[in-house]
């Protein structure tokens, strides 16, 4: 089932919660997995892209984790996934208020984990490293980039969207029934 829905209107997110709801049943699994790492300079940040910036990147994540914690409730347990980065334990540059968002996220887990953990809700951080999706090499990758990645990663390979994949099927799935309030790092070993 595919919604398109404007994820920073928080309303527009919980109609299509609601709309997930009505076709499939109770929500057992969420995986927060919307951000935006649009390069900025700390003196061009003005409020408006900051408000934008922390929407996109950490409120729907809060919203849609309270939105479907009463279905995992009543289905006696559950798993939300929420996406971080591994940019803000870098210290990467160009990106602070993404990466101030991206730390918010490991922050936020730990609070739902601790509050929802009595119901068996387990909450945890995917946290990926540079995912070489279409829009980073389009956008971000340059030879600079390549370098960093060659020197950072222990892993001497792509960190492609089906790693991400593996690990998020993994944390929704009964095998991690006992990992909660956790970061999993998914970076080819680069923090």
């Amino acid at each position: 089932m595919f919604l398109q829905v404007d994820l920073t209107n928080i309303e527009n997110l919980k109609k299509g919660i609601e709309d997930v709801r009505a076709q499939l049943g109770p929500i057992g699994v969420l995986v927060n997995n919307a951000a935006n790492d649009k390069r900025h300079k700390i003196a061009e940040v003005t409020e408006a892209f900051y408000d934008e910036t922390i929407a996109v990147n950490i409120r729907h994540q809060f919203f849609a984790a309270q939105a479907v914690a009463e279905d995992m409730k009543k289905l006696g347990g559950g798993s939300i996934i929420n996406l971080g980065s591994i940019s803000w334990m870098l210290k990467n540059s160009n990106i602070p208020v993404y990466m101030t968002a991206k730390a918010g996220v490991q922050g936020m887990t730990r609070g739902f984990a601790r509050d929802l953990g009595p119901f068996n809700i387990r909450v945890n951080t995917l946290v990926p490293g540079w995912v070489m999706t279409d829009k980073q090499k389009r956008f971000w990758l340059d030879d600079a980039g390549k370098r960093a990645i060659k020197e950072g990663q222990c892993i001497d390979a792509e960190l492609l969207p089906a790693h991400l994949a593996r690990a998020a099927l993994f944390l929704a799935s009964d095998d991690s029934s006992m990992i909660t309030a956790q970061d999993l790092i998914v970076d080819g070993g680069w923090v």
